[in-house]
């Protein structure tokens, strides 16, 4: 484009980078062809043979077929623009310092491994029996059970099976030893775990909530006494919910038999897909009315604060509800549990009717709901 300057007229030149010679010109590269595809040798077939059934490797057979030869020359070249990776990885092959792989080897597949039948097991039971000794005793049926078989096939492939799958990436739990005897538990925790049957850990991932945290007075003859009053609600986000409380002088106890008495009371509670609510119910404590709507999903939670926490820790994702006269939090947290616990499903209310419940959804979409 000419530029003019006073009396003197500049022409800009444009020249290709091909011509200052910054760019390489790309080599062809020759085609692949069904002659450069090298079919499986007889060795390689007899190798084959001991990690696949004869289905398999004729399926394997069909699908090479069925490759076009010029995808391969195309895809599994190395590639040489901008975007490439600066080393060459065979994604193929496994490092033993960077993938810590723990596998078998391939020896113990066994394509022809299978379960026993009832008979079989029956038949390992009768022998072991009428070998027992006059008096047997505990560690002979602690041998038998840790010895016995369950399929026919090599041992290796019941005993230690072949995986392709990578290994589990380790938490930072299992990295630490003995963390379970390491940690202390108090007698109470351990009270609860023989009264509901949780173990240590189930407890702690439980959803705790204290709902309602004030101090009440006794009076009494010798003067007033002031305790600390817990209301706390607890769930698995699953369905389970519960709610207790707790009273004493101290602020902690007072919580940790909230806590306690919540995770004791938890019952399961219907749930619609697992996220809302089965129709609209009611639930009546006292003066305090609760009404509880279901919604469609994507919908929220819209409600009080205390229905929103005791709907988290349910695990209740799409409902509305809807708190007329009163509103005392202690009866309205009583009245939601109520009304949540006095759901009728579809199936009660159909088998009460004597009619036949259907879902159209399952109807129209063919089950692929």
């Amino acid at each position: 484009m000419p530029v003019c300057q006073g009396a003197i007229t500049l022409q800009t030149l444009s020249i290709k980078a091909s011509d200052l010679g910054l760019i390489k010109k790309k080599e062809a590269k020759p085609q692949a062809t069904a002659k450069d595809l090298r079919p499986y040798s007889e060795k390689e077939k007899v190798g084959l043979a001991k990690r696949y059934t004869p289905e398999q490797l004729a399926a394997i057979e069909v699908g090479e077929a069925a490759v076009d030869p010029n995808d391969l020359a195309e895809q599994g070249a190395a590639r040489e623009d901008s975007m490439k990776l600066n080393y060459l990885d065979d994604l193929s092959t496994i490092h033993p310092v960077v993938d810590k792989p723990i596998r078998a080897p391939e020896e113990n597949y066994d394509p022809n491994l299978r379960f026993k039948t009832e008979d079989e097991l029956t038949e390992d039971l009768t022998n072991w029996v009428k070998d027992l000794p006059d008096e047997p005793k505990r560690l002979d049926w602690m041998k038998f059970s840790d010895n016995t078989r369950v399929t026919v096939g090599k041992p290796e492939a019941e005993l230690n099976p072949r995986s392709y799958l990578a290994p589990e990436i380790p938490k930072l739990d299992m990295l630490k030893k003995n963390v379970a005897g390491s940690e202390e538990i108090d007698a109470s925790t351990r009270r609860l775990m023989r009264q509901t049957g949780f173990d240590h850990k189930e407890i702690r991932r439980f959803r705790v909530k204290n709902l309602i945290v004030h101090r009440v007075v006794n009076q009494t003859r010798l003067g007033k006494i002031s305790r600390q009053y817990f209301l706390t609600v607890a769930g698995n986000g699953k369905g389970l919910i519960g709610i207790g409380e707790g009273k004493s002088s101290e602020f902690e106890e007072a919580r940790q038999q909230a806590k306690n008495a919540a995770i004791r009371n938890m019952q399961p509670i219907p749930m619609y897909e697992g996220r809302t609510i089965f129709g609209d119910v009611k639930g009546k404590v006292s003066a305090t009315e609760v009404e509880l709507m279901t919604r469609p999903p994507g919908f929220g939670v819209r409600c009080q604060s205390l229905i929103f926490e005791i709907c988290r820790c349910a695990g209740i994702q799409d409902m509305a509800a809807r708190v007329t006269r009163s509103r005392n939090h202690m009866n309205t947290v009583k009245a939601t549990l109520q009304a949540l616990l006095s759901q009728r499903l579809p199936e009660e209310i159909a088998r009460a009717r004597g009619r036949k419940l259907v879902d159209v959804r399952k109807v129209y979409y063919g089950g692929n709901v």
